[in-house]
């Protein structure tokens, strides 16, 4: 789907830059993905195609931000790609209860929002990934948001659980994503049934001179622990481990442990396979893709404009899972409406974000510009009814693991991507993942 950009409110349209796991949220929430300081891990170059109108010079996309118009009662910040259609909406609401609304696009939403909630001048509503969330409460910038449990069930369980920090809801939310296995079908027609089976396969395809690689997916020099995760998690492992009341514990660093070096050691295996390669970064494995010279990519619906825009015949299944037993679990990332702490007008806030939110048609209007799986459950059914490719998504965001949103998080996506890298490179995944254990731990502290 091809968009058009152009200045909103009072702010100029400018990308929305993620940083640390989330920023522009037309690529994955995730801070890591890649060795770049975009916090969407995959960032600009998994952007989607799009056809932009050049801007007057004063008109420019601008990393200033936004001002809130004092005269506004109810104040939304977003990206510039879903700021239009929030635009419509708030107007719409605006006109429902006979206020005045503003959306304002950010260029970095997540630090901008912190700053203006310092002095008092940030909005009521602001647009972003799950996984800030531990930081903005920590802050002590954004408020619970009062659900019934009706409302809640009208979402998918795993989004309403992305949205609670120690088991109190602080968002609605609005689309899904995770990983999967994106397949060349002239390649590779079958689904493999198992990891060892697209290794296997793969190995043909290059030992018969069809394609290049195994199957691609970034690591780089740095490493990138977001495409790393599957099979770090694979026997059990992860990250954090969780406290009595089900949420992400900072104190239970699980890195190090058996379960984790499990699925490390799968890692390693896979490298000596050739399906995982240091010298593979996000743009390397989307030309490599694009050109036909593999069969199989690990990404996600971010990196499905350019296999399109290639027009190469595939297909989007569940990352398979490991013969032995190994079930492979992405990370999920979740988008979602904050409330502001301070907002002028929460009352109004909350009612937005509790009957316009949760509204059908403005998430059918959100995925329109996103193509990202609705987390409404109605909107879910709609959009997959129609659309092969947001079915199989959903599919393989089954039982994905909400990214950790609290603070500590911070901590570890550098010294886990470097030790995934280091094991790919040849090192030992009990030493590597014992190291970064110590590093992150270290740094938690």
């Amino acid at each position: 789907m091809k968009r058009t950009s152009g200045a909103v409110a009072v702010v100029s349209a400018a990308a929305l830059l993620l940083s640390a796991c989330g920023g522009d949220t037309d690529t994955p929430a995730t801070p890591a993905a890649t060795s770049d300081d975009t916090a969407s891990e995959t960032g600009d170059a998994a952007a989607e195609e799009t056809e932009e109108e050049e801007a007057p010079a004063d008109e420019a996309a601008s990393t200033e931000p936004p001002v809130r118009d004092a005269n506004a009662e109810l104040v939304i910040w977003s990206d510039d790609v879903r700021a239009p259609i929030l635009t419509e909406w708030a107007e719409q609401f605006g006109e429902e209860y006979g206020i005045t609304t503003q959306v304002q696009v950010a260029t970095d939403v997540r630090q901008q929002f912190k700053d203006a909630s310092n002095v008092d001048q940030g909005p009521d509503l602001v647009v972003g990934a799950h996984d800030w969330l531990g930081e903005f409460v920590q802050d002590g910038i954004v408020a619970p948001v009062q659900m019934s449990a009706d409302t809640q069930a009208l979402f998918t369980e795993d989004s309403i659980e992305a949205t609670k920090y120690d088991g109190q809801i602080y968002g609605v939310p609005y689309a899904t994503e995770s990983l999967g296995l994106i397949r060349n079908t002239a390649l590779a027609p079958d689904v493999p049934a198992s990891m060892e089976e697209l290794v296997a396969t793969g190995k043909e395809l290059v030992e018969a001179g069809d394609a290049d690689q195994v199957m691609v997916t970034p690591v780089g020099q740095q490493g990138d622990a977001y495409h790393a995760f599957p099979y770090l998690s694979a026997y059990g492992g992860g990250v954090f481990g969780t406290n009595a009341d089900g949420g992400w514990d900072p104190a239970n660093v699980i890195v190090g442990s058996e379960e984790s070096i499990q699925g490390g050691e799968k890692i390693a295996w896979l490298a000596e396979e050739g399906a995982l390669n240091v010298n593979i970064d996000f743009p390397t494995m989307e030309s490599l893709f694009a050109e036909g010279r593999t069969p199989y990519m690990v990404a996600g619906p971010w990196a499905i404009p350019n296999v399109q825009g290639a027009e190469i015949e595939y297909a989007v299944d569940p990352i398979p899972d490991f013969e032995d037993g190994g079930t492979t679990i992405p990370f999920l990332g979740v988008q979602m409406f904050y409330v502001s702490a301070k907002a002028a007008n929460p009352t109004l806030a909350q009612e937005f974000v509790n009957t316009y939110v949760t509204n059908e048609e403005m998430q059918l209007a959100l995925f329109e510009a996103g193509q990202r799986p609705p987390a409404l459950i109605s909107a879910l059914e709609t959009v997959s009814a129609d659309d092969a490719d947001i079915e199989a998504w959903s599919a393989a965001g089954e039982g994905a693991s909400p990214m950790p949103n609290i603070p500590a998080m911070n901590a570890v996506w550098g010294p886990l991507g470097q030790a995934t890298a280091d094991i790919v490179g040849g090192d030992a995944a009990a030493e590597r993942l014992t190291a970064a254990q110590e590093e992150i731990v270290g740094n938690i502290e």
